[in-house]
């Protein structure tokens, strides 16, 4: 990687500037405060999901052990960004290092692309179960469980590396001022010497490919899922499926609602306050509120949350 700096750019920086949220010092260390709470909470939430599958044996199915590979997934999500906005908040010069700023970028946008195939992949498994419930426990072996989570991890893992790697090895001059709480893609190609419009088409290519692919793959199982339980002749079958499909719904809903927000509709349209908080959403928000959302919906998930409580 090749640093130019202008004549206004001081030469003893050596990094990048995240701006995050601007605001006085009292600001800064609410902020602190506030986040540090939900960076907290979330690992409480999605560390007991994780907690309550291992010593439940009741949770011991592929529907359990996907979610506690969510719950695992959403912890480590997180935690590419909250402990260097924390750091940040504190900081007063907001310095990220080069190789730190790359790495974020990876491990974030890497996590990402792994949660987007976790939900697809949690969606064929209520697909297989609510539309061949006799043939589930045959065709959702442990076997098949283990690789589609194997190979949720490869391909989220894989899926960005290319570009990042070149990204990486570009020039960049300028002020190096990343107005973001993390290294986004977006902002580091504004700052680099010349633009390379191959590595912005490759870009923007894969992350539609990884929204719209899963996402398609997601609406044509539960489409199947509504066909199937709009036969069943009961209408207490029909809510068990229903509640059975709820949860999952409503975090595919949160998700991919704001990521295609960001990443979908034109980038001109969003001013940086908007990036901000959009990225903030599914990248801080949803991990906090999704172990609510599984536990809260589930009869098995909430007696399984009071065991391991002790309540």
């Amino acid at each position: 990687m090749k640093i130019y700096n202008t004549p206004n750019t001081s030469s003893a920086i050596t990094g990048f500037i995240l701006l995050g949220f601007p605001c006085p010092r009292e600001g800064q260390i609410l902020l602190f405060v506030l986040f540090s709470a939900v960076y907290l909470l979330t690992l409480v939430g999605n560390g007991s999901i994780i907690c309550a599958v291992r010593w439940d044996q009741r949770l011991h199915t592929p529907m359990y052990i996907l979610l506690a590979n969510f719950s695992f997934l959403e912890i480590w999500y997180v935690t590419s960004t909250v402990p260097n906005m924390l750091a940040n908040f504190l900081s007063d010069n907001k310095l990220i290092s080069f190789s730190g700023c790359f790495l974020q970028f990876y491990f974030f946008f890497s996590l990402g692309s792994t949660e987007c195939f976790f939900l697809a992949i949690m969606a064929f498994d209520r697909y297989l179960a609510i539309c061949w419930p006799l043939h589930y426990p045959t065709l959702m072996t442990r076997h098949l469980c283990t690789n589609l989570v194997i190979s949720c991890w490869v391909l989220g893992f894989l899926w960005f590396l290319i570009p990042i790697i070149i990204i990486s090895q570009m020039s960049f001059c300028g002020s190096r001022i990343i107005n973001h709480f993390l290294c986004d893609p977006g902002p580091l190609l504004a700052l680099t010497c010349t633009r390379v419009p191959v590595i912005e088409l490759t870009s923007s290519t894969l992350s539609s490919l990884l929204l719209f692919i899963p996402f398609l793959f997601i609406m044509v199982s539960y489409a199947l899922v509504l066909q199937a339980v709009l036969k069943v002749p009961s209408a207490a079958g029909r809510r068990k499926a229903f509640s059975t499909c709820g949860s999952h719904l409503t975090v595919v809903s949160l998700f991919y609602g704001s990521v295609m927000v960001m990443y979908v509709s034109p980038t001109s349209e969003h001013d940086a306050g908007m990036q901000k908080i959009v990225t903030l959403f599914y990248s801080v928000v949803t991990p906090l509120i999704n172990p609510v959302i599984y536990s809260l919906r589930n009869k098995d998930m909430k007696h399984a949350m009071k065991k391991l409580l002790g309540t």
